[in-house]
């Protein structure tokens, strides 16, 4: 049985970081936030910009992702920058989520189908610790115009009411959606309709 081809892995085969080296803006905006020492997981991670920022700031980081070449690169970049980045090959489908595991997750522009994102949003919830975080940033389902990058099917892109919902019990550090400019490598490039969001899980103990 032939196997389907996975058309990240194919991006990621190139030499260069097609999304850049240089973590995410927002993210890195976020910084005043992090949980110090944390257990970080980085979902749909792709090649490491942002997991190796994290690093970088102290964080025990290890990132999910389903390309191969993308956790490679990861690897060789962390290398580069004298941190330790846990990479493992994840399939969001079929990912193993453990119970308040985490001190933060963070997903930077991570799109999937609508119900595997619902589920994968969910799953985030229940998978941060008490008082820990997520933190992302998204196209949203206006992005397609702008033609600065992201999906262009619908299905793939985040609606605000997403957040509101899954996380309607947490603390809402941080919301925004709208207009800002992004110049992510060759495929992140210029004006952008995002969804920012940085939440805090309720810590009943305290």
């Amino acid at each position: 049985m032939v196997q389907p081809i996975n058309p990240w892995d194919a991006r990621f085969q190139a030499e260069e970081y097609v999304y850049g080296t240089k973590a995410n803006v927002f993210l890195s905006g976020m910084e005043s936030y992090f949980i110090p020492n944390g257990e970080t997981l980085a979902i749909a991670e792709g090649e490491g910009r942002n997991a190796v920022f994290l690093a970088e700031k102290g964080l025990k980081v290890t990132a999910w992702d389903y390309a191969p070449a993308g956790l490679e690169k990861t690897k060789t970049l962390a290398a580069e920058r004298g941190v330790t980045v846990h990479t493992e090959l994840v399939d969001l489908n079929d990912a193993s989520w453990k119970k308040e595991k985490w001190d933060q997750i963070v997903c930077i522009f991570g799109h999937f189908p609508t119900p595997l994102r619902l589920k994968t949003l969910q799953a985030v919830r229940d998978a941060v610790k008490p008082g820990g975080l997520y933190i992302s940033e998204v196209y949203s389902v206006y992005q397609p115009p702008y033609q600065s990058g992201g999906p262009k099917e619908t299905d793939l892109l985040y609606r605000p009411e997403e957040f509101l919902e899954v996380f309607k019990e947490w603390k809402f550090i941080h919301f925004f959606m709208g207009e800002v400019v992004r110049h992510e490598g060759k495929l992140h490039n210029g004006l952008s309709h995002v969804i920012q969001f940085t939440g805090q899980k309720p810590d009943h103990r305290v």
